[in-house]
């Protein structure tokens, strides 16, 4: 297609060439130039491409949320890599000036009587206090900033495992568009089937009137599924970091989910282990165990404290008005090193022990809501399985009952263009043949996003259980 067109533009420019004027053609070849360009530009609201892998690669760079997530995880990782920051000594300086004015006897006479100024210009001091409870601070800034990680992974897995479901249920919903229009297309054919014979003298208007009014009472139900599609596509845009009016195209399933066996206590020991859930409250029993660990050194370990401090002198001896003649005569320091411990920790009804009680007690509450939630992921596993095996069952029974509604849909029909059988048998049969292909869609679809809750739920990449289907 491009080598066409600039194929076409080159050839313009030779009749041009060959049967105009310069001023002419050089018009000419500007405005096929311009053609040419905005030939080559895509149309303006053009539906875009996307499979899931693209909607999932799309929604992990652009959504919002995600976003402040990683924003979150980023901040825990600079606390983490600066944790040895509590090493460096606080130092402090400071500048004083102080001096003394007064008069010492003239060399002679005619001598104006020097004046002598003492300055004290500098004070430095830097001191380090050193406790168990700093080394286990710095652990515990590593162990949130890897609970940050797993917070992190946790939303990219559900918004990949959302994301994938709005897609299949946004197919779900075209296919379901799909097979409305094939019976609205048929109803409108049995209307022009009615009108016929009643034209022809072979049917009441009643006849005729039952085929319109079942034809209208379709369009109704048609505008409400796309109107729901386009707000489910709309909902799909934002999840995507797109504006809300961006359409898509999306690619329909090549196949359906293979209904392969699972194993459910295999899967419920992945789960224990892999489950995003399970690894955040894991995370957050380590984090609160080192925040124990670092108040009980707090209260219960001694605090080493150096110091150092320096006090140099300057003595500024000032002889007329340029005569300036400035040295160190003394520097004072000092260090001091110091152990102390802290009583009030002593005391089981002070502040701190009742502190470092409450942190036992929410650590406590954290292993049952643990346990808790490893005896519910069982059951969640056990649910979901069993939630798939039944539509397993029910897809293979509804693809059982879409052969037997095409062939009635099929002799009914033609029945009633023979005259055999009134429009009502047609509507009822081509009903139930929607029902049935509708049924067995939401089936298929239903186990498809069975599969991904429960891959999610195991805490395997989305795909494995699915048989590839992305």
């Amino acid at each position: 297609m491009i080598a066409g067109r600039y194929g076409r533009a080159v050839l313009f420019g030779a009749e041009v060439r060959a049967g105009v004027s310069k001023k002419g053609a050089l018009l000419a070849l500007c405005a096929g130039l311009a053609w040419l360009g905005f030939a080559q530009e895509p149309e303006a609201g053009a539906a875009r491409r996307l499979s899931p892998d693209e909607a999932v690669d799309l929604a992990l760079k652009s959504n919002l949320t995600l976003e402040s997530a990683r924003i979150t995880a980023g901040m825990k990782r600079r606390k983490a890599d600066t944790a040895w920051n509590v090493l460096v000594p606080s130092l402090d300086i400071s500048a004083a000036a102080t001096g003394s004015l007064y008069k010492a006897e003239p060399a002679s006479p005619l001598a104006p009587a020097p004046v002598q100024w003492r300055f004290i210009p500098l004070s430095a001091s830097a001191s380090l206090s050193l406790n168990a409870a700093l080394f286990e601070g710095m652990r515990n800034l590593r162990l949130d900033y890897e609970a940050g990680i797993i917070a992190l992974d946790k939303a990219k897995s559900q918004l990949e495992r959302d994301v994938r479901k709005a897609y299949y249920n946004m197919l779900l919903i075209q296919e379901n568009i799909a097979l409305l229009r094939e019976s609205l297309a048929a109803a409108e054919r049995r209307l022009e089937t009615a009108r016929a014979n009643y034209r022809a003298g072979l049917a009441p208007e009643l006849t005729m009137l039952q085929a319109q009014v079942a034809m209208e009472n379709m369009k109704p139900t048609i505008d409400q599924t796309e109107n729901g599609f386009k707000l489910s596509m709309a909902q799909f845009a934002m999840n995507l970091g797109l504006p809300y009016d961006t359409r898509f195209e999306l690619i329909p399933l090549e196949q359906v989910p293979a209904f392969a066996p699972l194993e459910v206590k295999e899967l419920i020991s992945a789960a224990s282990r892999n489950k995003p859930d399970i690894m955040e409250l894991k995370q957050s029993i380590l984090l609160l165990e080192s925040q124990r660990k670092a108040t009980f050194y707090k209260i219960f370990t001694p605090s080493l404290t150096l110091s150092l401090s320096m006090h140099p002198t300057l003595w500024d001896n000032v002889s007329g008005w340029y005569a300036v003649d400035d040295a160190w005569k003394t520097q004072q320091s000092s260090w001091t090193f110091s152990l102390g411990f802290r009583l009030n920790g002593l005391f089981p009804f002070g502040s701190e022990r009742q502190g470092l009680r409450d942190i036992d007690d929410n650590l406590r509450l954290l292993h049952v809501g643990l346990a808790q939630a490893v005896r519910g992921t069982e059951i969640e596993i056990y649910s979901a399985i069993l939630n798939l095996e039944k539509a397993r069952i029910t897809a293979e029974a509804q693809g059982r009952t879409v052969d037997l509604a095409e062939r009635t849909y099929r002799l009914t029909e033609t029945a009633y263009r023979a005259g055999l059988q009134d429009l009502l048998e047609v509507q009822n049969a081509e009903l139930e043949l929607r029902r049935a292909r509708i049924g067995i869609l939401e089936q298929n679809f239903t186990y498809l996003q069975g599969l991904i809750d429960l891959e999610y739920a195991v805490g395997v990449p989305f795909g494995t259980l699915s048989g590839g289907i992305r």
